[in-house]
């Protein structure tokens, strides 16, 4: 697949690319990691000029990307062009195909709309002739609300782009950490031996969010945590952690490994998992609205979800994976824990503790392993032993690399066609699968989520949901 030379982005006035997409650009630009010759389009509804369009792109990268890596700004805004359009009038895709010319072979879309457009944006895109051959394009989140509806929109982007020029976006994958998971399994003698049941008690991933509905109160409300955070992120985690080491470093070698993983994830059983809405309390010293007061009505929609998950293959056969999700909680963290077993017999009349490896995400990215060692002395009273932290940093590690917005890698992918961070169909829809079978589940059961003060940590539910296994959350 050839290097892209024109990129139009749909939605360029939302807030995603105000945030992400034209900052992670413009800092691209400053490095000269984007082709000299790229044009980049923005379309939305909004009636602008190109200039009033570069003085709005201006603006975002004044406020959302740090002075050192704005770069020659003029330079960057002088790649920027602006179309309106209406994607449910189909005659205007023809004035941006006349636009964008004859550039469609190397030509690269970024969708980030309502997914109740991706449909009609599809049609028009290839009715304009802009789904050419060599175009490809990138579907920002969510693809659907249930199993059903992702096979719609896929069904529907395929009758106008192959598989091998859909580029599915989940944000997670091109955070710096989230990568390293891999360079950590696989190009370490140490872990791959350990990487089992034999070695690893259980795994923990925590995504845990401070802030509350913010400006997606509707969309929310209709998608909950489970759908919002577990059929997508967490599942991604999950599978990199669990996957079976892929033959290379190729696209399809490492998406066939974590595809596997998601076709090997057990139904939940009875039990396995908890909900949770939180109310009024108090996040970071302030006081917050409960959800019912921010959405102004009542609802059954879950902001917390905690799932004890199994991979029922020979690698992790009887290792519990517990993920939690939430809003509204103590801190801002999203991380990974690989808790192994206990010595098989301790030496020492001190009490050891198991390893674990602890890969933080965000906001910190770094990975520890605690280890056992000896407390300095002359062990009149016996040896003393305590568990003591190997970190690192990466900030520290990797001293004068540049922390990068995790759309930077993905955008420059996505103009490049390497599909190695997207996810690929068969992985959406077994991951889609999953989770429609947990929601049958609670509709069945009649579960409904319980109450939790902001702040904390979740319904008290949660905490029971490890601790019959003798586990507790790490925190």
């Amino acid at each position: 697949m050839s290097k892209a030379d024109t990129l139009l982005l749909f939605g360029a006035t939302g807030d995603l690319a105000q945030r992400m997409l034209l900052p992670s650009l413009g800092a691209l630009h400053a490095e000269g990691l984007l082709d000299p010759g790229l044009r980049i389009y923005g379309t939305a509804r909004s009636a602008m000029s190109d200039q009033e369009y570069r003085n709005f792109a201006r603006a975002a990268l004044e406020k959302y990307l740090p002075a050192e890596r704005r770069g020659p700004i003029a330079d960057f805004l002088n790649c920027l062009h602006y179309q309106p359009l209406d994607v449910t009038a189909p005659e205007a895709f023809g004035e941006l195909a006349e636009r964008i010319g004859e550039r469609c072979s190397r030509l690269a879309i970024f969708l980030s709309t309502a997914p109740s457009l991706f449909e009609t944006t599809i049609d028009g895109l290839a009715a304009a002739g802009l789904a050419c051959d060599g175009a490809r394009i990138g579907l920002e989140k969510p693809l659907g609300l249930d199993l059903a509806s992702s096979r719609e929109i896929n069904d529907a982007v395929a009758r106008a782009f192959p598989e091998g020029r859909i580029f599915r976006i989940d944000h997670y994958l091109g955070k710096e950490t989230v990568q390293n998971l891999l360079a950590l399994r696989f190009a370490n003698a140490m872990f791959e031996p350990l990487w089992n049941a034999q070695a690893i008690e259980h795994v923990q991933i925590t995504v845990a969010e401070t802030v509350g509905l913010e400006s997606r109160a509707e969309f929310y409300d209709q998608t909950g945590a489970l759908r919002d955070m577990v059929q997508n992120h967490m599942l991604q985690l999950l599978a990199l952690v669990a996957m079976e080491p892929p033959a290379s470093f190729e696209a399809e070698a490492v998406r066939d490994e974590k595809v596997k993983v998601l076709r090997a994830l057990r139904p939940l059983g009875a039990g396995e998992s908890v909900t949770g809405q939180y109310r009024g309390g108090a996040v970071g010293g302030k006081i917050v609205p409960g959800y019912d007061e921010e959405l102004e009505r009542g609802s059954d929609t879950e902001t917390f979800v905690a799932l004890k998950a199994h991979v029922d293959n020979w690698r992790w056969k009887g290792v519990p994976f517990y993920l939690r999700t939430g809003k509204r909680l103590h801190e801002r963290v999203t991380e990974i824990l690989v808790q192994f077993r206990p010595v098989p017999h301790s030496i020492f009349d001190a009490r050891t503790r198991p390893n674990k490896l602890l890969i933080g995400i965000q906001p910190q990215e770094n990975i520890t392993l605690s280890l056992m060692a000896k407390v300095p002395g002359l062990d009149r009273e016996g040896i003393a032993l305590r568990e003591v932290p190997l970190e690192i940093a990466m900030p520290d590690a990797f001293s004068g690399t540049v922390r990068r917005i995790a759309y930077e890698r993905l955008l420059l992918d996505l103009l490049d066609g390497d599909p190695k961070l997207f996810v690929r169909r068969d992985e959406v829809e077994a991951q889609w699968a999953w989770i429609d079978a947990i929601r049958a589940q609670w509709a069945g059961e009649g579960l409904t989520p319980k109450a939790y003060a902001a702040g904390g940590w979740g319904p008290n539910a949660a905490i029971a949901l490890v601790e019959r296994d003798g586990v507790s959350w790490h925190e």
